[in-house]
């Protein structure tokens, strides 16, 4: 029996007091505690980084932590595609690649999450030619309700796929995952402010003509601080940041120094739109190109809550417009940046981009702050435009509503009926997002 610890996630949104708290290091592991598990009665999950905001990894009975089951299994030198163990962060995973040429076609801005964890919520980046990361699996093995293994892929059990490749943890744990990498690229990286209302009316085409376009909006400012990335061939020459500069800007300003403006934000909130205008002229200006991870992630060590929002493309414009003018409205003094992404359509059951080209709107507090009222009112016009919550980020949905966002969301259920009638890998949110 493992040990009895508490559990809280990074953002502190949820604690969990586990009946036994487990490391399994080997598949078998997984097996068997899953069986001993279902034998005494008691909810079993995994979790990985904690980097979920809404409790969709809290295990109310047995924890699996599966920091041992790491690191790469098996490579497919003709394919470019690896195989990798559930647990393996996404920080290791290019070094893992990089002795064989290889790198994942796309990343998040973060990179702490396990891979499991990452696909299984639905973690992505952006660019209108990029699905997010789960749309890169083309395998995955998990540990089943009754203790056997499960595999996926192009040659067995094909059709359950999409839905394993997303599956919110609902359907089994998974213990391997099979990516399609690409050869290694290059990122020539341009971010810098540019007036939000020059911006806006061109947003579409901006994000259609580059590989890589996202922006971030301080609310009160009239500035849009964008990032535009170009691909560039894995032998591409490299200029990457000086070291001084890049933890000037990337640890001093964008951690350290803000960390300080928000802190006194809460304390004073009439002083964030001066915050928000002086934070606006600390970050977000320059040019360089180096290996495609270095540019795709950031270090983010300033703790903040987050709802992230799915909607039609077309609707992204609109989205944003809508949540600038609320700001304005209700008079809030938010300190912390709104993101704006995009992504390819796909093919996965319960990825917010099934069947739709999207756009992504991110809202963020400071964590000390209470972002309840500002989410649930930016959630309520996401959603009358068809919006899909990010199933790791914060949300109020349930699956009554959740039914009609998702053409294939009553075969995912019937799937999760079939393969957990028990609900052995249940929790809270999960009856809540796909009912009991």
């Amino acid at each position: 029996m493992g040990k009895t610890t508490a559990w809280t996630n990074w953002a502190r949104t949820e604690r969990a007091w586990p009946v036994r708290f487990e490391r399994p290091d080997s598949v078998g592991a997984v097996q068997r505690l899953v069986r001993t598990a279902a034998g005494a009665g008691l909810p079993i999950k995994a979790v990985g980084a904690g980097h979920s905001f809404t409790g969709i990894a809290v295990a109310p009975g047995v924890l699996l932590e599966l920091d041992a089951l790491s690191g790469l299994v098996r490579v497919d030198r003709e394919r470019n595609r690896v195989t990798l163990r559930a647990g393996t962060r996404l920080h290791d995973i290019p070094r893992l690649l990089e002795p064989f040429g290889l790198a994942m076609p796309n990343l998040g801005d973060i990179d702490r999450q396990s891979v499991a964890g990452a696909i299984s919520t639905g973690t992505h980046g952006t660019g209108m030619a990029f699905g997010g990361i789960a749309t890169q699996v083309v395998g995955v093995t998990m540990v089943t309700a009754e203790g056997e293994l499960l595999t996926s892929d192009a040659e067995q059990e094909p059709g359950l796929l999409p839905a394993l490749a997303l599956g919110l943890g609902a359907l089994g744990i998974i213990v391997e995952v099979t990516l399609q990498c690409v050869p290694a690229f290059v990122l020539h990286a341009v971010e810098r402010p540019e007036p939000l209302d020059e911006l806006l009316p061109e947003l579409l085409d901006r994000a259609a003509a580059v590989d890589h376009f996202e922006f971030y909006w301080f609310p009160h400012t009239a500035t849009a601080l964008t990032k535009t990335n170009h691909r560039l061939p894995g032998d591409a020459p490299t200029q990457p940041l000086r070291p001084v500069a890049k933890w000037v800007d990337d640890t001093l300003l964008a951690n350290g120094v803000y960390r300080v403006l928000c802190n006194t934000g809460v304390v004073a909130p009439a002083i964030v739109p001066r915050v928000n205008r002086l934070a606006d002229r600390l970050v977000g200006d320059r040019e360089f190109t180096d290996r495609s991870t270095r540019v795709f992630t950031t270090s983010r060590t300033v703790r903040f809550v987050e709802m992230e929002y799915a909607v039609p493309l077309e609707h992204l414009p609109t989205a944003f417009a809508r949540i600038r003018a609320l700001i304005e409205e209700r008079g809030w003094r938010i300190s912390f940046p709104i993101e704006v992404r995009v992504a390819a359509a796909d093919e996965l059951w319960l990825s917010t981009a099934s069947g739709r080209a999207t756009g992504y709107v991110a809202v963020h507090r400071f964590f000390r702050e209470d972002p309840g009222e500002y989410f649930r009112a930016v959630e309520a016009i996401m959603t009358e435009l068809g919006g899909r919550p990010h199933w790791g980020k914060l949300h109020g949905r349930d699956a009554s509503s959740l039914r009609g966002a998702y053409p294939r969301f009553d075969e995912f259920v019937s799937l999760r009926d079939r393969l957990d009638p028990g609900r052995l890998f249940g929790n809270r949110y999960l009856a809540r997002v796909l009912g009991e």
